[in-house]
């Protein structure tokens, strides 16, 4: 993933937390929040030390950064995107995640629609 399409700042996760919407299943918590002329969108990642060690936290956030990458094309580029891992994410293989992480986008109602 690009530079550009990470959200790093603390300020900037406070504001997605705070006016954005949230979405969860078991395994994933998503908020999103739709900001004006954006062209890509950006994502941000928060997995607890309660998840595993640094090994397992890193894997999990590889697998959503992943995941993202092989949906950019079918998910609303307009929109900023916080993905917070519960423990339940650990134990997941890739297709697996992706399939949680797709099912949580999904009721968020982020993918684009096919009839365009």
């Amino acid at each position: 993933m690009k530079k550009s399409q990470r959200i790093k700042k603390n300020k900037e996760f406070q504001t997605v937390f705070k006016k954005g919407k949230s979405f969860a299943n078991r395994q994933f918590i998503v908020y999103t929040y739709k900001k004006e002329h954006q062209e890509e969108f950006r994502i941000g990642l928060s997995v607890s030390k309660k998840v595993g060690n640094a090994v397992t936290r890193n894997r999990v956030k590889r697998y959503i950064r992943q995941s993202f990458l092989e949906m950019k094309d079918e998910i609303r580029q307009d929109l900023d995107y916080v993905i917070i891992a519960r423990n339940q994410a650990a134990t997941l293989d890739f297709h697996t995640a992706k399939k949680n992480l797709q099912h949580v986008l999904r009721i968020a109602k982020v993918f684009k629609d096919k009839k365009k």
